[in-house]
C-alpha cells in the first residue's frame, strides 16, 4: 500500500491578467497577493513552465507530468498515456472577467502540428457565476468570407458579424479550436481544455496596460486558424438531475459530466481506461477510497482532483447539495 496511487491535490498557479478581477478570491478563497488582481487560477496543469504540484500524500512536492512519466498508464490510462506520452493531456482552470477578454482563436492539432508548437486548443466553459445581463462572443452570427472579415477587423466594426450568447449560471459553451471567441465582463467560470497555451489575440478592444502598451495581436497567424462557418448552436443543452451524472461535452479531446448531489454517490471506474478529473463547482465533497494511503480526500469550490487510472471505484460524500464537473477521455 505504500506506493499505491490515491486521489491527487494541486497547489493553484495564479495568473494576473488586465481583464481579471477578485472572485478568484472571494468566491475560491484563494488569496493572490500580491497580484494587483487575479483573471486565472491555474489549477491542474501539465503546461511546460507551468505545472502544478502535488500537495497531498507522500507524493506531494511532485509536478503533474513527473508523475505521468513515472507511472505513465497507471495514473493516465493505458490508452491515454500511448496517445499523449508524458505530457498531461487536458488543462483545468478558472476564470473571472472582470472586463472583456481579447477577441481570439486558437488553432487546432494539424496547424499545431504544422507549426510545431504541440497540440491545437479545444476548450469548454462551465459558467458558474454572471452579472445580469453578461454576454460572451462566440462564433459568427452570419456566413462570412475572408476578405468581408478583414475588412471588418481593419474597420474596427468585427463586433457586428459576431455571435453574442447572453450568459447564466449553470450555462455551458464549447469552444471547438477555430471558433473565434471572447468572454464578456462579469462572468466567472471553470475551463476544461487541451494542454494548450497557444492563443490567437485578434483584438482587444483597443486597451494599453499602465505603461501605455498594447498586447500583442496575431492577426496573420489567426487567419489559417478561424472557421467561418455559422452553426445553429453555440450553447450546449443538456438537463441536471440529482444524485447522477449528466453529459455536458463529448468530443475527442474530453468527456465532461455534471454530477449534481445531495447525498452520498459510488462511481464506478473499472471499465474506463482513463484518469478522472473532479472539479467542484459548487459546495464541497469528501472522496473516499477505501484501503488507500489517502483514503479520504476532501474537494472544495474551485479545487480538482484527479483520480488515478487504477482507481476503479470512488464514494462521493457531499457535506451539503454540491456540484461537480467529472471529466476524462473516451
Amino acid at each position: 500500500m505504500e506506493n499505491q496511487l490515491y486521489p491527487l491535490k494541486f497547489k493553484p498557479i495564479l495568473k494576473d491578467k488586465i481583464w481579471g478581477g477578485t472572485r478568484i478570491k472571494s468566491l475560491l478563497g484563494i488569496d493572490f497577493a500580491p497580484l494587483p488582481n487575479c483573471g486565472e487560477a491555474w489549477v491542474l496543469s501539465g503546461v511546460e513552465g507551468n505545472q502544478t504540484g502535488i500537495v497531498n500524500g507522500y507524493l506531494s512536492g511532485n509536478e503533474l507530468n513527473e508523475l505521468v512519466e513515472i507511472y505513465m498508464g497507471d495514473l493516465v490510462g493505458d490508452a491515454v498515456y500511448e496517445r499523449f506520452g508524458n505530457e498531461f493531456p487536458i488543462l483545468v482552470k478558472f476564470i473571472d472577467a472582470a472586463d472583456y477578454l481579447s477577441i481570439q482563436v486558437h488553432p487546432d492539432d494539424e496547424l499545431a502540428a504544422k507549426r510545431n508548437i504541440g497540440y491545437g486548443k479545444s476548450e469548454m466553459w462551465y459558467i458558474m457565476d454572471a452579472d445580469p445581463g453578461s454576454t460572451l462572443i462566440s462564433g459568427f452570427s452570419r456566413k462570412i468570407e475572408k476578405e468581408a472579415y478583414i475588412e471588418h477587423l481593419n474597420n474596427k466594426t468585427l463586433r457586428d458579424v459576431l455571435n453574442e450568447e447572453k450568459v447564466e449560471r449553470g450555462d455551458v459553451f464549447y469552444m471547438p479550436a477555430g471558433r473565434v471567441h471572447a468572454l464578456g465582463p462579469g462572468i466567472f467560470l471553470a475551463e476544461i481544455q487541451q494542454t494548450s497555451d497557444t492563443t490567437y489575440r485578434i483584438y482587444d478592444w483597443d486597451r494599453v496596460d499602465s505603461e501605455g502598451k498594447s498586447r500583442e495581436l496575431h492577426i496573420e497567424e489567426a487567419l489559417d486558424a478561424i472557421d467561418f462557418n455559422v452553426y445553429d448552436d453555440y450553447k450546449a443543452k443538456y438537463e441536471a438531475k440529482q444524485n447522477g451524472s449528466v453529459n455536458l461535452v463529448t468530443s475527442p479531446f474530453f468527456t465532461t459530466n455534471l454530477i449534481k448531489l445531495d447525498k452520498a454517490l459510488g462511481k464506478d471506474y473499472s471499465e474506463l481506461d482513463s484518469f478522472v478529473i473532479y472539479i467542484c463547482v459548487s459546495g464541497s465533497v469528501t472522496l473516499v477510497h477505501p484501503g488507500s494511503t489517502e483514503p479520504q480526500v476532501s474537494l472544495v469550490q474551485g479545487e480538482a482532483v484527479l483520480i488515478p487510472a487504477t482507481i476503479d471505484r470512488i464514494d462521493i460524500i457531499p457535506s451539503s447539495a454540491s456540484e461537480i464537473l467529472e471529466v476524462y477521455i473516451d
